[in-house]
């Protein structure tokens, strides 16, 4: 059982698992309690949440455990839950930015959010190894704020990845 979650975990790209319907280019709310709402909202479009309730819960409950807004107008809100049934990946902008208790102490802008199952560690881990590696480049953060619609999003993550995979 192990061999086959490594294979699996070997497969998974950012790419491959971001989805138009999974980005909200205007996330709405202005506190982060609010937004994580909003983030776990936009996570049970993907039909992968057992219990949407449940997810949200175990998100604040890894948040509590230290910020991830990892600064730099960035966040990478995650959790384990045996309340999700495939990895999920969403990601949301705020324009304005909100306190998200960066570790910067600044506004966050940008959020990728990860939803994994439980027993998924090793998938958990690359997928967000390879966010935080695709949000080193300040490049790729500042098209990532400006694109204009979701196709763009998509593309630029696409090329992105492509280019460093």
């Amino acid at each position: 059982m192990v061999a086959m979650a490594s294979k699996k975990s070997d497969k998974i790209s950012i790419s491959g698992l971001l989805k138009e319907k999974l980005i909200n280019l205007e996330l709405q709310e202005n506190d982060k309690k609010s937004i994580m709402i909003e983030l776990v909202d936009l996570i049970a479009r993907s039909k992968q949440l057992k219990n949407k309730k449940a997810f949200l819960k175990a998100m604040v409950e890894r948040e509590k455990l230290g910020s991830t807004g990892i600064g730099g107008g960035l966040a990478i809100p995650h959790a384990k839950s045996d309340m999700v049934r495939d990895f999920t990946l969403i990601f949301g902008r705020k324009d304005s930015g909100i306190d998200f208790g960066a570790l910067d102490g600044e506004k966050t802008y940008l959020f990728f959010a990860l939803a994994s199952p439980k027993n998924e560690v090793g998938g958990h881990l690359k997928i967000l190894a390879d966010i935080s590696h695709l949000l080193k480049d300040k490049f790729i953060v500042e098209l990532l704020k400006k694109a204009k619609n979701k196709k763009e999003i998509l593309k630029i993550i696409s090329d992105a990845t492509r280019s460093n995979g």
